[in-house]
């Protein structure tokens, strides 16, 4: 399969950031994409660096404007497209959303983002309420997708159900970035971290695994910080997390990889993680916390 991933920076013209992106699914289109990943919340700058009520206005609903914009793309470059969207559910019920287009351009399905991060500068839990679709994969004709966002990333039990149900893909749109006043050797044991753990997800459940980030500086609105400086750092793992593509920590990229999918069944094969699963002795899982 090729994946078309595009790992771009943003401005905060929503329009001319939409303008951009579909230039740049036009490329990968042209060159064999097949398969194209978004970053999150790719139509504006990552908003989330304060709590500002006026920004609820960039939500849309699903259906809506976006979705049209992105099932139109999806219709004329015959591609499945995976987008991340501002929901509005309701007045005053908003969700962090991946929409999932299909060739022909129909919704094939979308997932809300569970888990809520309320970090400085990613005060997301102001914006989003958790995801309530649950951890389930999306059924596309280029195979069945595990799709989550950002901070599902650092989770575990979010990728093993998606392979429980079938997913042959795991895939993260991103948004993380370095805090400037760590040292340089801490902002990159947190970037290596970041690969790792999903490097750990494509291990333990034998998938290959697609994450792709936003790029460049955006400044804090406040100035109460200097802002975040996202990492890229976009990539494609194999089933044994064997890094096939990683893209630069700040340059805009536009690139096809190619995966071979099938390679997932002889993984599990000699690996076989599923089948030695003690299953029966896990309860504890669904436990915040297990006191002695």
């Amino acid at each position: 399969m090729k994946i078309g991933i595009i790992q771009q920076s943003c401005t905060a013209d929503t329009e001319e950031n939409k303008q951009k992106l579909a230039r740049n699914i036009a490329d990968v289109a042209k060159q064999g994409a097949q398969l194209v990943v978004l970053q999150e919340l790719h139509n504006s700058l990552y908003f989330c660096q304060t709590e500002n009520v006026d920004n609820f206005s960039l939500a849309e609903p699903i259906p809506g404007p976006s979705t049209q914009f992105y099932s139109d793309l999806a219709r004329q470059h015959g591609i499945v497209l995976v987008t991340s969207l501002f929901e509005r559910r309701t007045a005053g019920l908003y969700h962090n959303t991946a929409v999932v287009f299909e060739k022909d351009g129909s919704i094939a399905g979308k997932y809300r983002k569970m888990h809520i991060p309320d970090d400085p500068a990613y005060y997301e839990k102001f914006y989003f309420t958790p995801g309530d679709l649950g951890f389930h994969p999306i059924k596309t004709s280029i195979g069945v997708l595990g799709v989550q966002v950002c901070w599902d990333q650092w989770y575990p039990e979010g990728a093993r159900l998606m392979a429980l149900q079938g997913a042959e893909l795991l895939i993260y749109p991103t948004a993380i970035g370095y805090e400037s006043s760590d040292t340089p050797e801490e902002q990159e044991r947190q970037r290596e971290a970041w690969t790792t753990v999903q490097r750990g997800h494509a291990v333990a459940n034998g998938l290959p695994v697609i994450a792709v980030n936003r790029v460049g500086h955006e400044p804090d609105p406040s100035g109460q910080t200097n802002g975040i400086q996202f990492w890229g750092s976009s990539f494609v793992a194999g089933p044994q997390g064997e890094i096939l593509y990683r893209a630069p920590k700040d340059q805009e990229v536009n690139m096809i990889v190619e995966v071979d999918v099938q390679r997932s069944e002889n993984v599990r094969r000699w690996w076989p993680f599923l089948r030695d699963r003690r299953i029966e002795d896990y309860s504890g899982l669904t436990q915040r916390f297990i006191d002695e």
